[in-house]
């Protein structure tokens, strides 16, 4: 899927409630039965002159006639006329969905379309000076610019109604120093465009998080992460970074000029300045081995201290409602050895037959119309066709609130796997990806694991308590739960932040698909999620120091919930620090949005 920022504008109309005109009174019927003499009626008496009103009343059917025939006309006129795109599905069900939009106004949504917000203020800066004029003009004017990256953080944390700013123009790469191993890049590039523009120099980022279509100002900022015990998240490749400021100007930051702000900023959020370029440590690029294999929770507590150690990149996916654990391992391409010569043993069609025999059961069950019995002209693609993420959607569509049939969809998943183990090697930007399936709810927490020397086992316990908790509350909890790894960073707003150089942290997230466009099914899956979430809230994050990635972070609507939230923060992080720091850099927060107000509110008398 394409993960990339979404601007939409629409010019659908609303239709109007057809009024249907019943007639006064039912017609006139006289029964009589065979033996009754049937007596003519009397002749009736001359009728009275009709009344002055009965012209006005035909003139009201008229009126009223006219409205029906309208309200008819702008309905057809509207669904024919809706800008739907080619692959467009259920039109009807989503006739709907965008109400009118003035010509200037932008509707600018996250990829999985849970947060969303309409704005006559998006700037798209082409060069550095641009950009300092922006950021100039908007802080005399105290016009809200609030940097926003490709739009893929699922708790839409770039997001403002008020206005944004989009480097998506500012992507070129500006230097490369091969022998340091060395990239400066404009903050708007993506990752796979970076990747791609620095192979010729044969290097490449040291980790990726699962997805490359971000932007490299915005996966530092929040402080993304891919997976690998001794590797650190995505900030600590930063060297330094240059960062225009509503009230102090541009100026560049690194572990030598303003140390202390550097670290603060380089996982800033976008609060302290728009990063407007970037230079990273690289690393030499090399193939990687890939050996997907499944266990399941007891082996892995034999192994889990050499799993961490010996592999350079290491997750583990767990399948609730079944013991089946899917180990992920990354390793470099042995000099000696090559890489490994192992077939696989099933082909992927073999791979995916339970998944496809459950989908044609469960459209049995549920009545829906058999995809690989599709008409000619119809636009469902064969079931045949589909790729393993894409049937679980359409399976979980199905009935996505039932904690059984999800346990199904999960069973069949973990056969999925069984049948897949095997090797796969490539380049570490293409090795390390992962294929998150469709739109989704996502809650990802970040908490200490010990040493690699002595991992303290709480990442494990931590799964154990949670896949008790998802059946004993019978969740209807999709695969996979995601566990990875980092090493500690020095960033403070980092959840991995450290002074100990050998702390690990573990990374585990919890996710609910939106396989569906019905907006009513789509809030009841939320609604589940959420409570999903506070579940683990509840009875997991304060016993294992557990803290929410800055990109899933969700803004409770309860008033005293925030507030436990904010004091939650304060335990953790330097707020106070990161406020100061704003009230000098930003001091009439045209950086900041709702999320990050309400997340650190700043008081004018501090």
């Amino acid at each position: 899927m394409l993960r990339s920022i979404l601007l939409r504008r629409s010019d659908g109309r609303s239709l109007r409630t057809l009024t249907t005109v019943h007639p006064p009174f039912p017609p006139l019927r006289t029964l009589c039965t065979s033996s009754q003499k049937l007596t003519p009626p009397p002749p009736p008496p001359p009728r009275p002159p009709p009344p002055i009103s009965s012209s006005a009343s035909e003139k009201e059917f008229r009126k009223y006639a006219g409205y029906a025939a309208l309200a008819l006309f702008s309905g057809a006129a509207t669904y024919f006329s809706f800008p739907f795109p080619e692959n467009a599905k259920h039109k009807k069900a989503q006739i709907f969905r965008y109400a009118p939009l003035p010509e200037d106004l932008h509707t600018v949504s996250n990829w999985s379309g849970t947060h969303e917000v309409q704005t006559r203020n998006f700037n798209q800066p082409e060069t550095l000076a641009d950009l300092e004029a922006l950021v100039k003009e908007a802080h005399e004017k105290k016009n809200r610019i609030r940097p926003v990256g490709s739009g893929l953080s699922p708790n839409g944390i770039g997001l403002s109604r008020s206005g944004m700013v989009n480097l998506a123009l500012m992507d070129k790469v500006l230097e490369v120093d091969k022998e340091k191993k060395r990239v400066r890049v404009q903050a708007g590039i993506r990752v796979q465009q970076l990747v791609d523009a620095i192979k010729e120099y044969d290097l490449t980022l040291q980790n990726f998080a699962s997805i490359r279509e971000q932007q490299i100002g915005g996966i530092i900022q929040v402080g993304a992460h891919g997976t690998g015990a001794r590797l650190p998240p995505i900030d600590e490749q930063v060297i330094s970074m240059k960062l225009v400021t509503p009230a102090k100007g541009t100026f560049e930051l690194s572990k030598d000029k303003d140390p202390e702000l550097f670290h603060l900023a380089r996982c800033g959020l976008g609060g302290l300045g728009v990063v407007a370029e970037v230079t990273l440590q690289c690393v030499q690029r090399q193939e990687l081995v890939e050996h997907t294999y499944v266990s399941n929770l007891e082996e892995i507590k034999k192994n889990h201290k050499k799993l961490l150690s010996t592999n350079k990149h290491v997750k583990y996916l767990y399948i609730p409602y079944t013991d089946t654990v899917v180990v992920v391992t990354c390793n470099p391409v042995s000099k000696w050895s090559g890489a490994p010569k192992d077939k696989p043993k099933y082909t992927a069609d073999e791979a995916l037959k339970h998944v496809r025999d459950l989908y044609r059961e469960s459209i049995v069950k549920y009545r829906v119309h058999d995809s690989s019995k599709k008409s000619p002209d119809s636009r469902e693609p064969d079931i045949n066709e589909l790729s393993f993420t894409e049937l679980r959607d359409k399976l979980i569509a199905l009935d996505p609130l039932n904690d059984v049939h999800v346990g199904k969809v999960n069973q069949a998943e973990a056969e999925f796997w069984k049948k897949s183990e095997g090797y796969r090697v490539g380049w570490s930007d293409e090795i390390l990806g992962f294929d998150c399936g469709g739109q989704q709810w996502v809650s990802e927490t970040c908490f200490p694991a010990g040493t690699l020397a002595k991992p303290s086992m709480k990442d494990l316990e931590y799964i154990e308590q949670l896949k008790e908790l998802i059946e004993k509350e019978a969740i209807p909890a999709p695969s996979p739960i995601e566990q990875r790894w980092t090493g500690r960073s020095k960033s403070p707003m980092s959840p991995a932040f450290s002074t100990a150089e050998d702390d690990i942290f573990s990374w585990v997230g919890i996710i609910m698909y939106l396989p569906t466009a019905d907006p009513r099914q789509r809030k009841d899956i939320t609604d589940e999620f959420f409570h999903y979430r506070h579940l683990t809230q509840a009875k997991l994050w304060d016993q294992y120091s557990a803290y929410e990635h800055w990109a899933k972070i969700e803004i409770p609507k309860d008033k005293e919930e925030l507030e436990a939230l904010q004091e939650r923060l304060r335990k953790r992080f330097p707020v106070d620090a990161y406020n100061k720091a704003r009230r000098e850099l930003d001091p009439n927060r045209i950086l900041s949005n709702n999320m990050v107000e309400k997340l650190f509110p700043v008081s004018n008398t501090a």
